[in-house]
Protein backbone atom coordinates (compact mmCIF):
# COMPACT_ATOMS: atom_id res chain seq x y z
CA UNK A 1 0.00 0.00 0.00
CA UNK A 2 0.98 3.08 -0.50
CA UNK A 3 2.08 6.11 1.64
CA UNK A 4 -0.63 8.96 0.61
CA UNK A 5 2.08 11.99 0.97
CA UNK A 6 -0.19 14.01 2.45
CA UNK A 7 0.71 16.81 5.46
CA UNK A 8 2.31 15.98 8.56
CA UNK A 9 -0.23 18.05 9.97
CA UNK A 10 -2.99 15.69 8.36
CA UNK A 11 -5.75 14.26 10.53
CA UNK A 12 -7.07 10.84 10.91
CA UNK A 13 -9.92 10.16 12.48
CA UNK A 14 -12.78 8.17 12.78
CA UNK A 15 -16.77 9.51 12.78
CA UNK A 16 -19.56 8.32 15.26
CA UNK A 17 -23.28 10.31 16.06
CA UNK A 18 -24.67 10.19 19.09
CA UNK A 19 -28.21 8.69 18.17
CA UNK A 20 -26.23 6.07 15.95
CA UNK A 21 -24.35 4.30 18.93
CA UNK A 22 -25.77 5.98 22.62
CA UNK A 23 -28.42 4.13 24.07
CA UNK A 24 -29.85 4.74 26.71
CA UNK A 25 -32.36 7.04 25.14
CA UNK A 26 -34.55 8.12 28.01
CA UNK A 27 -31.54 7.26 30.92
CA UNK A 28 -30.61 10.00 33.19
CA UNK A 29 -32.72 13.08 32.40
CA UNK A 30 -32.27 12.97 28.65
CA UNK A 31 -35.44 13.90 26.67
CA UNK A 32 -37.00 12.55 23.83
CA UNK A 33 -35.76 13.27 20.04
CA UNK A 34 -37.52 12.72 16.90
CA UNK A 35 -35.68 9.88 16.14
CA UNK A 36 -36.87 8.12 19.69
CA UNK A 37 -40.30 9.14 18.89
CA UNK A 38 -39.58 8.16 14.63
CA UNK A 39 -38.70 4.55 15.53
CA UNK A 40 -41.53 4.12 18.14
CA UNK A 41 -44.70 4.86 15.87
CA UNK A 42 -42.75 4.52 12.38
CA UNK A 43 -43.01 1.31 10.63
CA UNK A 44 -40.83 1.98 7.59
CA UNK A 45 -37.54 1.37 10.07
CA UNK A 46 -36.22 -1.72 8.52
CA UNK A 47 -37.39 -4.91 10.49
CA UNK A 48 -38.92 -2.22 13.35
CA UNK A 49 -35.23 -1.76 14.62
CA UNK A 50 -34.56 1.55 17.02
CA UNK A 51 -31.91 2.35 19.31
CA UNK A 52 -32.32 2.21 22.77
CA UNK A 53 -29.60 0.76 23.24
CA UNK A 54 -28.06 1.09 19.79
CA UNK A 55 -24.43 0.20 20.66
CA UNK A 56 -24.19 1.24 24.52
CA UNK A 57 -21.74 3.07 24.21
CA UNK A 58 -23.23 5.70 26.98
CA UNK A 59 -21.90 2.88 29.25
CA UNK A 60 -19.18 1.61 27.18
CA UNK A 61 -17.79 4.68 26.35
CA UNK A 62 -14.37 3.71 28.27
CA UNK A 63 -13.95 0.57 26.36
CA UNK A 64 -14.58 2.30 23.28
CA UNK A 65 -11.89 5.10 23.90
CA UNK A 66 -9.67 2.70 25.02
CA UNK A 67 -9.81 0.75 21.86
CA UNK A 68 -9.41 3.89 19.30
CA UNK A 69 -6.25 4.20 21.46
CA UNK A 70 -4.77 0.68 21.37
CA UNK A 71 -5.81 1.06 17.26
CA UNK A 72 -3.69 4.39 17.22
CA UNK A 73 -6.92 6.40 16.17
CA UNK A 74 -5.60 9.97 17.19
CA UNK A 75 -9.21 11.98 16.37
CA UNK A 76 -12.38 11.02 17.54
CA UNK A 77 -15.81 12.97 16.19
CA UNK A 78 -18.54 12.34 17.51
CA UNK A 79 -21.75 14.56 18.62
CA UNK A 80 -23.51 15.54 21.35
CA UNK A 81 -27.48 14.88 21.85
CA UNK A 82 -29.56 18.23 22.31
CA UNK A 83 -31.72 16.51 24.35
CA UNK A 84 -29.54 14.87 26.67
CA UNK A 85 -28.06 18.52 27.68
CA UNK A 86 -31.39 20.66 27.08
CA UNK A 87 -34.37 17.66 27.51
CA UNK A 88 -36.65 20.33 26.48
CA UNK A 89 -34.72 21.76 23.78
CA UNK A 90 -33.99 24.95 25.66
CA UNK A 91 -34.17 26.57 29.55
CA UNK A 92 -33.38 23.64 32.20
CA UNK A 93 -30.07 21.84 31.82
CA UNK A 94 -29.54 17.97 32.85
CA UNK A 95 -26.35 18.13 34.52
CA UNK A 96 -26.15 13.96 34.49
CA UNK A 97 -25.99 14.60 30.13
CA UNK A 98 -23.55 17.05 30.55
CA UNK A 99 -21.83 15.14 33.15
CA UNK A 100 -21.43 12.27 30.71
CA UNK A 101 -19.82 14.24 27.60
CA UNK A 102 -17.22 16.06 29.85
CA UNK A 103 -16.42 11.96 30.53
CA UNK A 104 -16.30 11.32 27.51
CA UNK A 105 -14.31 14.74 26.49
CA UNK A 106 -11.61 13.88 29.56
CA UNK A 107 -11.49 10.08 28.75
CA UNK A 108 -10.49 11.03 24.99
CA UNK A 109 -7.79 13.92 26.09
CA UNK A 110 -6.45 11.44 29.15
CA UNK A 111 -5.65 8.64 26.36
CA UNK A 112 -3.91 11.12 23.93
CA UNK A 113 -7.15 11.45 21.52
CA UNK A 114 -8.44 14.87 19.75
CA UNK A 115 -12.29 15.32 20.53
CA UNK A 116 -14.08 16.93 17.22
CA UNK A 117 -17.29 17.55 18.71
CA UNK A 118 -20.70 18.43 16.03
CA UNK A 119 -22.99 19.84 17.70
CA UNK A 120 -26.47 18.73 15.62
CA UNK A 121 -26.23 15.27 14.14
CA UNK A 122 -29.95 14.88 13.51
CA UNK A 123 -31.69 14.10 17.05
CA UNK A 124 -34.00 17.21 17.53
CA UNK A 125 -35.31 17.40 21.13
CA UNK A 126 -38.97 16.14 20.44
CA UNK A 127 -40.16 19.09 22.80
CA UNK A 128 -39.37 21.76 19.52
CA UNK A 129 -40.42 19.53 16.77
CA UNK A 130 -43.81 20.16 18.63
CA UNK A 131 -43.48 23.78 18.03
CA UNK A 132 -42.35 23.10 14.76
CA UNK A 133 -39.06 21.95 14.66
CA UNK A 134 -36.63 23.34 11.61
CA UNK A 135 -39.72 24.98 10.09
CA UNK A 136 -40.17 27.40 13.13
CA UNK A 137 -37.46 30.17 13.08
CA UNK A 138 -37.26 30.52 16.27
CA UNK A 139 -35.28 27.27 16.00
CA UNK A 140 -32.69 29.54 15.56
CA UNK A 141 -32.49 31.10 18.67
CA UNK A 142 -32.74 27.50 20.75
CA UNK A 143 -30.01 26.59 18.37
CA UNK A 144 -28.06 29.26 19.43
CA UNK A 145 -28.39 28.91 23.13
CA UNK A 146 -27.35 25.26 23.10
CA UNK A 147 -24.34 25.96 20.59
CA UNK A 148 -23.32 28.85 23.36
CA UNK A 149 -23.79 26.41 26.25
CA UNK A 150 -21.89 23.79 24.72
CA UNK A 151 -18.84 26.37 23.25
CA UNK A 152 -18.51 27.92 26.71
CA UNK A 153 -19.03 24.50 28.45
CA UNK A 154 -17.15 22.01 26.61
CA UNK A 155 -14.80 24.67 24.63
CA UNK A 156 -11.64 24.55 26.96
CA UNK A 157 -11.16 21.24 25.82
CA UNK A 158 -12.68 21.04 22.82
CA UNK A 159 -11.13 22.85 20.26
CA UNK A 160 -12.22 21.09 17.17
CA UNK A 161 -16.36 21.77 16.30
CA UNK A 162 -18.70 21.26 13.62
CA UNK A 163 -22.10 22.95 13.41
CA UNK A 164 -24.56 20.78 11.75
CA UNK A 165 -23.93 17.64 10.22
CA UNK A 166 -25.26 17.18 6.39
CA UNK A 167 -28.64 19.67 6.66
CA UNK A 168 -29.14 17.99 3.21
CA UNK A 169 -30.04 15.11 4.25
CA UNK A 170 -32.28 16.11 7.64
CA UNK A 171 -34.03 18.77 5.32
CA UNK A 172 -34.90 16.56 2.55
CA UNK A 173 -35.82 13.20 4.04
CA UNK A 174 -36.71 14.20 7.39
CA UNK A 175 -38.91 17.49 5.89
CA UNK A 176 -39.67 16.39 2.32
CA UNK A 177 -39.36 12.97 1.51
CA UNK A 178 -40.42 11.86 4.84
CA UNK A 179 -38.38 8.79 5.53
CA UNK A 180 -36.35 9.84 8.06
CA UNK A 181 -37.29 11.52 11.40
CA UNK A 182 -39.79 13.96 11.58
CA UNK A 183 -41.09 12.17 8.81
CA UNK A 184 -42.63 15.72 6.72
CA UNK A 185 -43.06 15.76 3.37
CA UNK A 186 -43.79 18.68 0.92
CA UNK A 187 -41.70 21.98 0.28
CA UNK A 188 -43.83 23.78 2.52
CA UNK A 189 -41.75 22.18 5.33
CA UNK A 190 -38.83 21.92 3.34
CA UNK A 191 -38.37 25.04 2.19
CA UNK A 192 -38.03 27.22 5.59
CA UNK A 193 -36.13 24.19 7.33
CA UNK A 194 -33.65 25.01 4.65
CA UNK A 195 -33.33 28.55 5.50
CA UNK A 196 -33.77 28.19 9.18
CA UNK A 197 -30.65 25.55 8.76
CA UNK A 198 -28.36 27.67 6.80
CA UNK A 199 -28.88 30.86 9.70
CA UNK A 200 -28.34 27.89 12.39
CA UNK A 201 -25.44 26.84 10.54
CA UNK A 202 -23.77 30.69 10.36
CA UNK A 203 -25.12 31.49 13.88
CA UNK A 204 -23.51 28.05 15.52
CA UNK A 205 -20.37 29.15 13.78
CA UNK A 206 -20.48 32.96 15.33
CA UNK A 207 -21.01 31.55 18.87
CA UNK A 208 -18.36 29.00 19.51
CA UNK A 209 -15.46 31.62 17.88
CA UNK A 210 -17.30 34.12 20.06
CA UNK A 211 -16.69 32.12 22.95
CA UNK A 212 -13.18 30.33 21.71
CA UNK A 213 -11.86 32.30 19.42
CA UNK A 214 -8.78 29.62 19.36
CA UNK A 215 -10.86 26.81 18.02
CA UNK A 216 -11.39 25.64 14.47
CA UNK A 217 -14.93 26.15 13.78
CA UNK A 218 -16.58 23.85 10.36
CA UNK A 219 -19.88 22.47 9.39
CA UNK A 220 -19.98 19.03 7.39
CA UNK A 221 -22.01 18.64 3.87
CA UNK A 222 -23.07 15.28 2.27
CA UNK A 223 -22.26 15.20 -1.06
CA UNK A 224 -22.77 12.72 -4.14
CA UNK A 225 -20.62 12.91 -7.85
CA UNK A 226 -23.44 13.89 -9.78
CA UNK A 227 -23.13 12.70 -13.62
CA UNK A 228 -25.75 12.83 -16.37
CA UNK A 229 -26.47 9.36 -17.71
CA UNK A 230 -26.04 10.45 -21.10
CA UNK A 231 -22.86 12.80 -21.66
CA UNK A 232 -23.77 15.11 -24.82
CA UNK A 233 -27.52 14.67 -23.87
CA UNK A 234 -28.70 18.61 -23.21
CA UNK A 235 -31.83 17.19 -21.33
CA UNK A 236 -29.79 14.86 -19.38
CA UNK A 237 -27.14 17.45 -18.56
CA UNK A 238 -29.27 19.93 -17.54
CA UNK A 239 -30.83 17.77 -15.15
CA UNK A 240 -27.27 16.37 -13.65
CA UNK A 241 -26.97 20.52 -12.97
CA UNK A 242 -30.37 20.78 -11.02
CA UNK A 243 -29.31 17.62 -8.49
CA UNK A 244 -26.15 18.82 -8.11
CA UNK A 245 -27.25 22.32 -7.11
CA UNK A 246 -29.68 20.74 -4.88
CA UNK A 247 -28.01 17.92 -3.70
CA UNK A 248 -23.82 19.97 -3.28
CA UNK A 249 -24.42 24.05 -3.40
CA UNK A 250 -27.53 24.22 -1.32
CA UNK A 251 -25.87 24.93 2.01
CA UNK A 252 -22.57 25.71 1.54
CA UNK A 253 -23.06 28.50 -1.01
CA UNK A 254 -25.12 31.05 1.44
CA UNK A 255 -22.80 30.57 3.77
CA UNK A 256 -19.84 31.85 1.64
CA UNK A 257 -21.74 34.77 0.36
CA UNK A 258 -22.88 33.40 -2.71
CA UNK A 259 -26.64 32.94 -2.07
CA UNK A 260 -29.06 30.12 -2.69
CA UNK A 261 -28.53 28.86 -6.31
CA UNK A 262 -32.07 29.58 -7.32
CA UNK A 263 -30.61 30.07 -10.79
CA UNK A 264 -30.48 26.40 -11.46
CA UNK A 265 -33.53 25.79 -9.24
CA UNK A 266 -36.37 27.69 -9.67
CA UNK A 267 -38.44 26.15 -7.15
CA UNK A 268 -35.87 27.50 -4.80
CA UNK A 269 -37.81 31.14 -5.20
CA UNK A 270 -40.07 30.20 -2.31
CA UNK A 271 -37.42 30.74 -0.11
CA UNK A 272 -37.50 34.58 -0.79
CA UNK A 273 -40.53 34.26 1.56
CA UNK A 274 -38.58 33.62 4.62
CA UNK A 275 -35.99 35.35 4.41
CA UNK A 276 -35.98 38.74 6.65
CA UNK A 277 -34.19 42.09 6.34
CA UNK A 278 -30.12 40.88 7.30
CA UNK A 279 -30.57 36.86 6.33
CA UNK A 280 -28.12 37.55 3.65
CA UNK A 281 -25.41 38.60 5.80
CA UNK A 282 -26.67 36.10 9.00
CA UNK A 283 -26.02 33.30 6.23
CA UNK A 284 -22.91 33.81 5.57
CA UNK A 285 -19.82 32.32 8.23
CA UNK A 286 -16.05 32.17 7.43
CA UNK A 287 -15.80 28.97 8.63
CA UNK A 288 -11.72 27.30 9.60
CA UNK A 289 -12.64 24.20 7.60
CA UNK A 290 -15.54 22.32 5.77
CA UNK A 291 -16.21 18.67 6.42
CA UNK A 292 -17.26 16.62 3.37
CA UNK A 293 -18.86 13.46 3.78
CA UNK A 294 -19.15 11.10 0.30
CA UNK A 295 -19.41 7.46 -0.14
CA UNK A 296 -20.77 7.03 -4.02
CA UNK A 297 -21.48 8.84 -7.33
CA UNK A 298 -25.20 8.82 -9.27
CA UNK A 299 -26.20 8.91 -12.78
CA UNK A 300 -29.21 11.47 -13.24
CA UNK A 301 -31.35 11.20 -16.30
CA UNK A 302 -33.77 13.72 -17.48
CA UNK A 303 -37.35 13.19 -15.85
CA UNK A 304 -40.53 14.95 -17.28
CA UNK A 305 -42.60 13.22 -14.57
CA UNK A 306 -40.12 14.12 -11.44
CA UNK A 307 -41.79 17.23 -10.33
CA UNK A 308 -39.63 20.47 -9.19
CA UNK A 309 -36.18 18.76 -10.36
CA UNK A 310 -37.59 17.04 -13.85
CA UNK A 311 -34.51 14.54 -13.26
CA UNK A 312 -34.24 10.75 -12.11
CA UNK A 313 -31.53 9.17 -10.58
CA UNK A 314 -30.47 5.80 -12.61
CA UNK A 315 -30.02 3.02 -9.47
CA UNK A 316 -26.95 1.84 -9.23
CA UNK A 317 -28.39 -2.21 -8.97
CA UNK A 318 -29.32 -1.51 -12.32
CA UNK A 319 -26.13 -1.08 -13.91
CA UNK A 320 -24.51 -3.86 -13.40
CA UNK A 321 -21.78 -1.93 -11.53
CA UNK A 322 -20.35 -2.94 -8.22
CA UNK A 323 -22.30 -2.02 -5.38
CA UNK A 324 -21.90 -2.04 -1.61
CA UNK A 325 -24.73 -3.25 0.88
CA UNK A 326 -26.58 -0.07 0.85
CA UNK A 327 -26.82 -0.30 -2.92
CA UNK A 328 -24.26 2.64 -3.73
CA UNK A 329 -21.80 2.37 -6.56
CA UNK A 330 -18.12 1.78 -5.82
CA UNK A 331 -16.44 4.69 -7.48
CA UNK A 332 -13.57 5.29 -5.90
CA UNK A 333 -12.95 8.71 -7.79
CA UNK A 334 -15.90 9.93 -6.77
CA UNK A 335 -14.53 11.18 -2.92
CA UNK A 336 -11.72 12.96 -4.52
CA UNK A 337 -13.98 14.94 -6.90
CA UNK A 338 -15.98 16.15 -4.62
CA UNK A 339 -12.91 17.39 -2.77
CA UNK A 340 -12.02 19.42 -5.90
CA UNK A 341 -15.20 20.32 -6.16
CA UNK A 342 -15.20 21.92 -2.42
CA UNK A 343 -11.81 23.04 -2.98
CA UNK A 344 -12.20 24.93 -5.48
CA UNK A 345 -14.50 28.12 -3.57
CA UNK A 346 -12.09 30.34 -3.28
CA UNK A 347 -13.47 31.13 0.51
CA UNK A 348 -13.14 27.53 1.27
CA UNK A 349 -9.70 27.21 3.77
CA UNK A 350 -9.75 23.86 4.26
CA UNK A 351 -11.62 20.59 3.61
CA UNK A 352 -11.46 17.50 5.62
CA UNK A 353 -12.94 14.00 4.61
CA UNK A 354 -15.32 14.22 7.39
CA UNK A 355 -17.01 10.48 6.48
CA UNK A 356 -16.27 8.03 3.93
CA UNK A 357 -16.56 4.45 4.40
CA UNK A 358 -19.10 1.69 3.13
CA UNK A 359 -21.35 -1.25 4.26
CA UNK A 360 -19.70 -4.65 3.18
CA UNK A 361 -20.63 -8.05 4.95
CA UNK A 362 -18.31 -9.55 7.40
CA UNK A 363 -16.90 -12.98 6.85
CA UNK A 364 -15.87 -14.40 10.01
CA UNK A 365 -12.84 -16.95 10.16
CA UNK A 366 -11.55 -18.45 13.74
CA UNK A 367 -12.53 -15.47 15.92
CA UNK A 368 -11.05 -13.10 13.29
CA UNK A 369 -13.42 -10.76 11.49
CA UNK A 370 -12.34 -10.44 7.37
CA UNK A 371 -13.87 -7.55 5.46
CA UNK A 372 -11.03 -7.35 3.01
CA UNK A 373 -13.90 -5.06 0.52
CA UNK A 374 -13.75 -2.11 3.44
CA UNK A 375 -9.89 -2.33 3.34
CA UNK A 376 -9.90 -1.94 -0.85
CA UNK A 377 -12.43 0.99 -0.73
CA UNK A 378 -10.62 3.01 1.59
CA UNK A 379 -7.24 2.31 0.02
CA UNK A 380 -8.90 3.48 -3.23
CA UNK A 381 -10.72 6.51 -2.07
CA UNK A 382 -7.28 7.29 -0.22
CA UNK A 383 -5.22 6.98 -3.73
CA UNK A 384 -7.32 9.74 -5.55
CA UNK A 385 -7.74 11.47 -2.25
CA UNK A 386 -3.98 11.82 -3.12
CA UNK A 387 -3.58 13.11 -6.34
CA UNK A 388 -6.39 15.90 -5.95
CA UNK A 389 -4.37 17.08 -2.35
CA UNK A 390 -1.43 17.00 -4.68
CA UNK A 391 -3.34 20.27 -7.02
CA UNK A 392 -4.90 21.75 -4.02
CA UNK A 393 -2.95 21.45 -1.30
CA UNK A 394 -5.92 22.13 0.61
CA UNK A 395 -7.09 18.80 2.14
CA UNK A 396 -6.74 18.78 6.26
CA UNK A 397 -8.19 15.11 7.27
CA UNK A 398 -9.71 11.53 6.40
CA UNK A 399 -12.53 10.62 9.27
CA UNK A 400 -13.49 6.82 8.27
CA UNK A 401 -17.46 6.53 8.90
CA UNK A 402 -17.48 4.40 11.01
CA UNK A 403 -15.75 3.53 14.24
CA UNK A 404 -18.67 0.55 15.61
CA UNK A 405 -21.14 -1.27 13.41
CA UNK A 406 -24.57 0.96 14.50
CA UNK A 407 -27.56 2.14 14.52
CA UNK A 408 -28.11 3.35 9.97
CA UNK A 409 -31.20 5.27 10.58
CA UNK A 410 -33.99 3.63 7.92
CA UNK A 411 -32.17 0.65 7.42
CA UNK A 412 -31.64 -0.61 10.87
CA UNK A 413 -28.39 -2.61 12.05
CA UNK A 414 -28.52 -4.05 8.65
CA UNK A 415 -25.95 -2.40 6.76
CA UNK A 416 -22.48 -2.75 8.92
CA UNK A 417 -20.13 0.39 7.87
CA UNK A 418 -17.91 -0.42 11.63
CA UNK A 419 -14.13 -0.93 11.28
CA UNK A 420 -15.22 -2.34 14.76
CA UNK A 421 -18.00 -5.28 15.13
CA UNK A 422 -20.65 -4.85 17.41
CA UNK A 423 -22.54 -8.27 18.09
CA UNK A 424 -25.90 -6.63 18.86
CA UNK A 425 -27.30 -9.26 21.22
CA UNK A 426 -23.86 -9.29 23.56
CA UNK A 427 -22.78 -5.79 22.61
CA UNK A 428 -19.16 -7.15 22.15
CA UNK A 429 -17.02 -6.13 20.40
CA UNK A 430 -14.16 -7.04 17.36
CA UNK A 431 -12.00 -5.11 15.48
CA UNK A 432 -12.43 -6.19 12.08
CA UNK A 433 -9.51 -6.40 9.03
CA UNK A 434 -9.78 -2.41 8.30
CA UNK A 435 -10.01 -1.58 11.65
CA UNK A 436 -6.11 -3.39 11.66
CA UNK A 437 -5.17 -2.01 8.47
CA UNK A 438 -6.33 1.51 9.91
CA UNK A 439 -4.03 1.27 12.61
CA UNK A 440 -1.06 0.47 10.13
CA UNK A 441 -1.89 3.04 7.59
CA UNK A 442 -1.69 5.81 10.48
CA UNK A 443 1.50 4.35 11.69
CA UNK A 444 2.71 4.42 8.40
CA UNK A 445 1.95 7.77 7.54
CA UNK A 446 3.38 9.17 10.75
CA UNK A 447 6.83 7.53 10.32
CA UNK A 448 7.04 8.94 7.15
CA UNK A 449 6.29 12.56 8.29
CA UNK A 450 8.77 12.18 10.34
CA UNK A 451 11.45 10.76 8.15
CA UNK A 452 10.34 12.48 4.95
CA UNK A 453 10.78 9.17 3.21
CA UNK A 454 8.07 8.18 1.21
CA UNK A 455 7.20 4.13 2.03
CA UNK A 456 5.66 2.64 -0.46
CA UNK A 457 4.98 -0.67 1.10
CA UNK A 458 2.26 -1.61 3.85
CA UNK A 459 3.07 -5.06 5.18
CA UNK A 460 -0.64 -5.96 6.00
CA UNK A 461 -1.11 -7.78 8.89
CA UNK A 462 -1.26 -11.92 8.86
CA UNK A 463 -4.73 -11.30 9.95
CA UNK A 464 -5.17 -10.76 6.00
CA UNK A 465 -3.98 -14.22 5.05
Amino acid sequence: MSNYNFSKNFHWGVSTSAFQIEGAYDKEGKGPSIWDEFTQKNKTILNNHHAKVACDFYHKYEEDISLMKDLGIPNFRFSISWSRIFPDGYGRVNQKGVDFYDRIIDQCIEKGIEPWVTLYHWDLPQKIELRGGWTNRRIVDWFYDFAAFCASHFGDRVKRWMVLNEPMVFTGAGYFLGIHAPGRRGLKNFIPAVHHAVLCQAEGGRIIKELQPDSKVGTTFSCSLIEPFRYENKKDERAAKRVDALTNRLFIEPALGLGYPIGDLPFLKRIEKYIRHGDETRMQFDFDFIGIQNYTRELIKYSAFTPYLKAKLIESRKRNVPVTDMGWEVYPKSLAEMAKKFSAYEKVKEVIITENGAAFSDEVKNGNIYDKSRVDYITQNLKYLKQVNACTNKIGGYFVWSLLDNFEWAEGYRPRFGLVHVDFKTLERTPKLSALWYKKTIEIHSESSKSGKILENNPILSIQK
